[in-house]
């Protein structure tokens, strides 16, 4: 397993991996307007923006992509992994990986935890800071938690 900066050619797999993370995992926690807000936010063109910036990478297990994760300055905008690859530590070595990055600028890492993963921040030494509202349509919002971690 590598973790490796992601590249334009691999956006469609970045999308699949995405996307079936949310549509697999998300429903058993959020309502379905949250489920398609997220898989509209991380459209294509979202994802090449990522790419373009130098900090997303995707998680390579024996030549397929299984996981992606990406920061903005000591922010991790995101980590996703391939149901059928949870539960064996990919999650955590892209943290590792992320984590790394940010730390050669800044003391603190700083992230927006969904309901799926706030246990793996926790586990990691992250702590809630704040809670997020955003509102979506037919009056459903998205609440989430605000979590820290001192890196240095």
């Amino acid at each position: 397993m590598k973790y490796i900066a992601a590249v334009p050619d691999m956006v469609n797999e970045i999308y699949d991996v995405l996307h079936t993370a949310i549509k697999t995992i998300y429903p058993k926690y959020y309502p379905k307007e949250v489920v398609d807000f997220f898989c509209k936010h991380h459209s294509r063109e979202h994802i090449l923006d990522g790419i373009a910036s130098g900090n997303m990478g995707v998680l390579v297990n024996e030549d397929a992509i299984v996981g992606t994760g990406s920061f903005e300055s000591n922010h991790i905008a995101g980590v996703y992994v391939l149901p059928s690859y949870q539960k064996r530590g990919y999650g955590s070595y892209i943290m590792d990986c992320l984590e790394n990055e940010i730390v050669q600028k800044y003391d603190t890492a700083v992230l927006d935890a969904s309901l799926p993963a706030a246990c793996l921040y926790e586990h990691r030494g992250y702590k809630t800071v704040g809670h997020g509202t955003y509102e979506l349509e037919n009056d459903v919002k998205l609440v989430y938690e605000i979590m820290e971690k001192k890196l240095k």
